[in-house]
């Protein structure tokens, strides 16, 4: 028997807190808040006049449905899934959006080698976390292999052209999934949003990527707390100061199912074709962007503790890793994360 262990509530209440810690001290922000890919959306901004919210909660929307029809992999007609649909190895026209995104998670792939796979669609729908329906027992090896044998990212690639850019692939069965890195570009996205609508002092937040710039209401840099990796409880884990930056934190405490006594996380390890089983349980990132923040955090999820660290400090990543040691949490940051760290008063 199946048991599904996804609350939303929980979901949602982590994600206010991730983002909003300190909100407590920045009431006079105004915030504004919604839906957009399976998740919820959140913008704090300081300095804003009142008479602004509407056209700011409207525009905000429009932006991120725009972007979710797009990278969509749940919309038969957005345009990752008319890609992922057509078979051909012809070049597809693509925006230039679409084009960064891909271009920025191939280069995260490579550095990972191949633990940040945005073609492991095939392996994810798999085993449940994708458009397709949840399994009733567990994938067989016959079927690991089958659909391991439809990824890889180097049967993808990116054309830039002066009159378009273009994805292509060699693989007619490659789905292409960009569920690790929308919520990152979609916060991204908000940010060029806010930039130009002449707001310097925001926080913005997808799912579990943030991107701040400027000062909350109080004059103070926005503060943002990494939760404790358990779905039983919203505690902070530790807090840090963004300074301009995106942060992003993947984790297998809170999106999985159980099937036949056996918690099955939607993190899947490309290499093996299945969900990952060692100890780390959340991989928090700060990078310049939230994009790149999101896509480092998801290979480094996949490569657990030992070689995250050592990628963390072989490209000077500001990289947080809890992992789950018996009943206790322990946590190791390389030195450009402890720059962000707050600490305890």
């Amino acid at each position: 028997m199946m048991r599904i262990q996804i609350n939303l509530l929980l979901v949602l209440l982590a994600t206010f807190l991730a983002v909003s810690c300190e909100q407590a001290s920045t009431s006079s922000a105004m915030v504004l808040e919604g839906k957009t890919m399976g998740t919820v959306w959140r913008v704090s901004m300081a300095g804003i006049d009142a008479g602004r919210k509407a056209a700011l909660q409207q525009a905000i929307q429009h932006q991120l449905d725009a972007d979710d029809a797009e990278l969509s992999t749940w919309k038969p007609d957005s345009t990752l899934s008319r890609f992922n649909q057509n078979s051909s190895s012809a070049p597809q026209p693509v925006s230039s959006n679409m084009a960064d995104i891909v271009t920025e998670s191939l280069r995260i792939g490579n550095k990972t080698a191949g633990a940040m796979d945005i073609t492991v669609g095939p392996l994810v729908n798999l085993w449940g976390f994708g458009p397709d329906k949840q399994p009733t027992q567990m994938p067989t090896e016959a079927q690991i292999v089958a659909a391991r044998a439809q990824t890889g990212l180097q049967h993808l690639r990116v054309i830039q052209g002066v009159d378009g850019q273009w994805l292509q692939k060699d693989l007619p069965g490659l789905s292409v999934d960009l569920s690790t890195v929308g919520e990152g570009f979609a916060t991204d996205h908000l940010a060029r949003l806010m930039e130009q609508q002449g707001i310097n002092n925001y926080l913005v937040s997808v799912g579990g990527a943030v991107l701040s710039r400027g000062n909350n209401a109080s004059g103070q840099p926005w503060r943002v707390a990494i939760q404790k990796p358990t779905d039983r409880e919203n505690a902070v884990q530790a807090r840090v100061a963004l300074q301009g930056h995106g942060i992003s934190t993947s984790g297998s405490y809170r999106n999985y199912y159980e099937l036949d006594g056996k918690r099955i996380s939607h993190v899947i390890d490309p290499l093996t074709g299945r969900p990952i089983e060692h100890k780390l349980v959340s991989a928090t990132v700060i990078a310049t962007t939230a994009l790149e923040a999101d896509g480092w955090d998801t290979g480094l999820m996949v490569l657990g503790s030992e070689k995250a660290k050592a990628l963390a400090i072989k490209e000077q990543l500001a990289v947080y890793l809890i992992s789950k040691q018996g009943d206790q949490f322990v946590s190791w940051m390389s030195p450009q994360f402890a720059a962000f760290l707050i600490k305890p008063e």
